[in-house]
């Protein structure tokens, strides 16, 4: 019996796997603690979230490389075989590589990042998450009118990034140009319109102008850009049945939907206030009546 311990504690293959069980326990103890000691106590939520995913990244690397370390005079004679092999399986598995090449590029990249809004394809919604292959969106829109969650979640490949746009709805410019549009009745007090809409707009929306147009303008330091107008703006135009004015104005891209409501409340209830001076133009049909027919019997005999 002792002799039989002493051949199993004194066996090469139970040492190295004792080795290589040891050296997981260690690296992965070791990784812990630097997530729930550093990485934890990061401010900001993007680089906590990018340091925590690389951090286990680094523990899956590490563990590969003392498990290869450990049997590497064992891999001499499959050198060749797992040449041959290795074409066959990048082939098969083209789709995983392409996925996980998309991860590095998005991480490194700034395609996006948790908590963007996205449209990939013909997806759209928040980034809830970041996997290696797997990028996490709870989508917006499709039977849900505006940009609300329509409580669906979907799994995008990370290859998807290669292969098609990608549109970020909240990457260096967290702002989107809106606009409605309200049609007049000929013969309105134009100008009179054009200056209520205006105001309406600067209460509701004002307050974006001076950070938008920072914003945009880093973004022209960046990138070879025009500048572009931030504050609200109106123009019209005039077509066979109303003068329609077009308001534009810039929104933060989570507020596109409850924005919009309450411009055409204001709107409504500042053109009623008008007395007429200012009135909504509708679709109207006119009915023409047949004409009026005169038939004349006349009774041969």
């Amino acid at each position: 019996m002792e002799d039989q311990l002493k051949k199993i504690l004194f066996d090469p293959t139970i040492g190295k796997l004792v080795t290589i069980l040891i050296g997981i326990i260690i690296i992965w103890l070791v990784i812990k603690a630097i997530q729930r000691n550093f990485i934890s106590k990061l401010k900001d939520n993007n680089s906590r979230y990018k340091t925590k995913k690389i951090s286990t990244f680094a523990g899956y690397l590490f563990s590969i490389i003392l498990i290869t370390i450990v049997y590497s005079n064992k891999l001499g004679g499959f050198t060749i075989a797992l040449g041959v092999a290795g074409a066959g399986i990048a082939f098969a598995l083209q789709e995983v590589i392409a996925s996980f090449a998309g991860w590095l590029a998005i991480l490194f990249g700034g395609f996006y990042k948790t908590g963007d809004r996205v449209q990939l394809g013909g997806i759209k919604g928040d980034v809830m998450d970041i996997g290696v292959l797997r990028t996490t969106v709870m989508e917006i829109g499709q039977w849900v009118d505006g940009d609300l969650y329509n409580g669906r979640i979907v799994l995008i490949a990370n290859s998807f990034i290669f292969k098609e746009p990608v549109f970020n709805y909240s990457g260096d410019f967290p702002f989107l140009w809106d606009e409605i549009k309200i049609p007049i009745q000929f013969g309105s007090n134009y100008e009179k319109a054009k200056i209520l809409f205006v105001e309406i707009a600067k209460k509701t929306v004002g307050d974006l102008t001076a950070i938008s147009q920072e914003k945009w303008n880093t973004l022209q330091k960046n990138y070879l850009l025009e500048n572009a107008q931030t504050a609200p703006m109106v123009t019209l135009i005039a077509n066979d049945n109303w003068v329609e004015f077009t308001l534009r104005y810039v929104v933060n891209f989570r507020k596109r939907r409850i924005t919009k409501s309450e411009l055409f409340t204001q709107i409504l209830t500042e053109v009623e206030k008008t007395n007429g001076d200012i009135k909504f133009a509708s679709a109207t049909f006119h009915l023409v009546e047949a004409p009026e027919l005169k038939v004349n019997l006349s009774k041969k005999i």
